[in-house]
């Protein structure tokens, strides 16, 4: 199954995809835009794109499991983009993801504008890759779906 992930952002949005096989996932880019309407409709247009039959929202719930600002709009995104597009989409806890991100970029010695640029789109890798870990684990356990 295709599947495009997205880490929402004000005004930097990574995304991430895998080919039907789910075997890797890979970063997409970024889309670099302040507009909430015109990101909304640079994130439909990249779902289209790439044929997504499915779509992984970051949910960046609170480390206490409440529900800030932020993931209240991860929520409406997700809600709009299934409405809109026409294709399934689901939220997936994103918690740490950012951090994990950083930490890659440090190991590769990735700094300044060049680092600002791609780390969304890294951890939209991230939050996808765990989603790919969650669906081969319910498909190993004879569960298979979403």
């Amino acid at each position: 199954m295709v599947i495009l992930a997205i880490d929402y952002g004000d005004s930097r949005t990574g995304l991430a995809c895998c080919q039907a096989s789910e075997a890797i996932a890979s970063p997409l880019g970024t889309v670099f835009e302040k507009s909430p309407e015109k990101r909304f409709q640079k994130l439909k247009e990249k779902a289209d794109e790439i044929g997504a039959e499915l779509i992984v929202v970051g949910h960046p719930i609170n480390m206490d499991g409440s529900r800030g600002e932020r993931a209240k709009m991860c929520e409406a995104l997700a809600e709009r983009l299934e409405r809109e597009s026409g294709i399934k989409t689901v939220l997936w806890d994103e918690r740490v993801t950012t951090v994990q991100a950083a930490e890659i970029l440090n190991e590769t010695n990735v700094r300044g504008k060049k680092r600002k640029n791609i780390i969304d789109a890294v951890a939209a890798t991230l939050i996808l890759e765990s989603y790919l870990d969650y669906r081969k684990k319910k498909q190993s356990e004879g569960k298979i779906g979403d």
